[in-house]
């Protein structure tokens, strides 16, 4: 494990054919996203606009990344009925797919068979894993990396599982 986990930045650039995301919490406190999730939560209003500057860096790095041929894919697992947070990240999901990702959505009681890693994680072309920690209120917690054959592998199958099973952004209606 290296001392410090590249950025999204630095994991995205360095992808040359496949950049996937599993997310498996019901909810995240991560410090960026708190003003705009209490916005939602008071006004129902999501920022859906990928050229704001909420959203412009992430779906400029999406939108090179896709442009070089990289695959960027996004699979959540998520409870059902859904938390307050997940609705509000789903109502923003739109931004991400105009960037260039594929999002799926799995409900977790379709997920109780499957072989999952403890933590979300970013998968760079089969071979590197950045693991994403947080603490237990869902505040982003330092990273991890590793390029561990046994630990892509495993977040490799888990990430094809859950794709196979999983519902298009634009199928999955929030309950």
């Amino acid at each position: 494990m290296s001392q410090r986990p590249p950025r999204r930045a630095e994991l995205l650039d360095s992808a040359a054919e496949s950049a996937v995301h599993l997310e498996m919490r019901d909810a995240y406190g991560v410090a960026g996203e708190a003003a705009a999730f209490a916005r939602w939560r008071e006004t129902g209003e999501v920022d859906d606009d990928p050229d704001s500057p909420y959203w412009a860096p992430w779906t400029a790095l999406v939108r090179r990344t896709v442009a070089r041929g990289v695959s960027v894919r996004r699979a959540r697992i998520v409870s059902e009925p859904v938390s307050d947070y997940i609705r509000y990240e789903h109502a923003g999901t739109g931004v991400n797919v105009a960037a260039g990702e594929q999002v799926r959505w799995l409900p977790r009681r379709r997920a109780s068979d499957l072989c999952l890693p403890g933590n979300d994680f970013w998968l760079i072309d089969g071979r590197l894993v950045r693991w994403n920690h947080f603490t237990g209120d869902g505040a982003s917690a330092p990273g991890e990396i590793t390029e561990e054959p046994g630990a892509a592998r495993l977040c490799e199958a888990a990430f094809e599982t859950v794709w196979a099973r999983a519902v298009p952004h634009a199928e999955y209606k929030i309950q």
